[in-house]
């Protein structure tokens, strides 16, 4: 594999990799229940959170900026943890990660649903978080290690469908615990689903011990990307503004860009960085992280496209669910085919594709003349063009391109970059929108903005090699 620019081996090296020589891989067709399984779980708590959320507020009494945290605290240690996570997947192994961030996600599951009061939900949802963030990037780095070239997309494509799946299924669910139980059973059902997953991958995973003298942790490194994802997060989301009634978002901010600088010079000293920046020197990694956080944007505005419906078409928000089925069932079928497709066509076709369907999708929400119909029909292929930008094809590059030894590290900081384009998302069309006035022509500006941004995440697609007929291998 040649690279860019030249990487430390001596820094890079690391035997808890299962692709090292003499290391145990178990078969794919065993592997792939348990990560699907496992990541479908994580995916599937955020699909469901939603229709809980009007019954936490009435158990504990809070109120809608309190309640906000049960989302926010969430995004934070999982956007935290997924760095630290990754890294410790290189360092220790797979296995040992991916299941204990699994227990992690399962014993937050089950503080939430035996809480007595709402501060103890919201340190139970951080719990969920730091396990949350461990979970996809070391299944992608297990496809990784383990399956043939000719067999990751198809894998990768399965991964990235579990996201559809579980926005399909998750309301469902939800609704029926909510009227059969009670709100404690949404967390409580993690908790078969977790065993499951751990019994079976302790099994199964690929697990390589360390040997020998490993270099210390980057704990400067853990420390400064926690502090600034934690100032990026809020500096965007406005979260302290609401409960102080100051404007701190821009300190956030700055502060963010200040740790930013800091972080860089902090990893380019450390001996094992947990931010490996030799990634970002190759043009492939830098260009799919580029678009990881068009992609994020992408997914992102999807939240607000349910008020175009209600504000635009007078869909009532108990149907509201059933008119984005088609943009939910896109999202899954574009995925699983984007997997498909991975090895015939290569990873620049698969998103030069899929920005484009995004562009036409979010333009044509934008235009109301065509009712509700014309709605739905436009929201068909937003879901196509997300199912096929998260299919697989950017976590193929990152395993191509990225040594062995950093695959965990180069896949979670897709998923860093996937949150960090949802948090702008939210924030910047929620801003066109109560700048522009009110009801659907705000809206419908604030998605032609979307469009033009994902028409520019297609251009930037092109500077992306093209590896058609070339699966598994990094050339440079």
């Amino acid at each position: 594999m040649s690279v860019d620019s030249p990487l430390d081996a001596d820094r890079l090296a690391t035997p808890a990799t299962a692709s090292a020589p003499g290391a145990k891989v178990s078969a794919p067709r065993r592997l792939m229940p348990v990560l699907f399984v496992g990541v479908f779980m994580s995916a599937l708590d955020t699909a469901i959170i939603g229709p809980a959320i009007p019954a936490l507020r009435a158990a504990f009494q809070v109120d809608n900026r309190a309640i906000g945290l049960v989302m926010s605290v969430f995004i934070l240690f999982s956007l935290c943890s997924t760095a630290l996570m990754a890294k410790l997947s290189d360092r220790y192994g797979r296995r040992p990660i991916y299941l204990s961030s699994t227990a992690i996600f399962a014993l937050g599951s089950l503080l939430i649903a035996v809480s007595p009061s709402f501060w103890l939900v919201i340190v139970s949802r951080a719990i969920q978080g730091i396990g949350a963030g461990g979970i996809t990037p070391t299944a992608s780095a297990v496809v990784g290690d383990t399956f043939a070239p000719a067999e990751r997309g198809r894998a990768l494509g399965l991964i990235g469908a579990t996201y559809g799946m579980a926005f399909v299924l998750g309301p469902p669910l939800a609704a029926l615990l909510l009227v059969a139980l009670s709100w404690r059973w949404i967390f409580l059902i993690n908790l078969p689903i977790a065993t499951l997953v751990i019994l079976m991958g302790a099994r199964v995973l690929p697990s390589v011990p360390a040997t020998g003298a490993q270099p210390p942790l980057d704990r400067r490194g853990i420390l400064v990307t926690f502090v600034l994802l934690a100032a990026l997060m809020l500096g965007i989301t406005h979260v302290l503004d609401e409960f102080s009634g100051l404007l701190l978002w821009p300190w956030f901010l700055g502060a963010a860009a200040a740790l930013l600088a800091l972080l860089v010079g902090v990893e380019r000293r450390a001996a094992q960085p947990l931010i490996p920046l030799d990634l970002f020197a190759k043009r492939q990694l830098a260009v799919t992280y580029g678009l990881a956080l068009a992609a994020g944007f992408g997914m992102g505005a999807i939240v607000f496209v349910s008020s175009i419906a209600t504000a635009g078409y007078g869909v009532t928000a108990n149907r509201v669910g059933f008119v984005l089925l088609p943009l939910v069932l896109g999202s899954m079928f574009g995925s699983m085919g984007a997997g498909r497709l991975l090895n015939r066509i290569g990873a620049r076709a698969i998103l030069l594709v899929g920005f484009a369907l995004l562009t036409l999708g979010y333009a044509a929400l934008s235009v109301t003349r065509f009712g509700l119909a014309g709605f739905i029909g436009a929201s068909i292929p937003v879901g196509l063009g997300l199912g096929v930008v998260v299919g697989g094809a950017m976590r193929s590059i990152a395993i191509d391109e990225a040594p062995a030894a950093l695959r965990a590290s180069a896949q979670g900081l897709i998923n860093i970059c996937n949150a960090i384009g949802t948090l702008l998302a939210a924030a910047v069309i929620s801003a066109i929108a109560d700048f522009s006035g009110s009801g659907i022509a705000a809206f419908a500006l604030a998605y032609q903005c979307v469009a033009a941004l994902m028409l520019l995440a297609l251009l930037l697609s092109v500077a992306l090699r093209n590896d058609r007929g070339l699966p598994g291998r990094s050339l440079d």
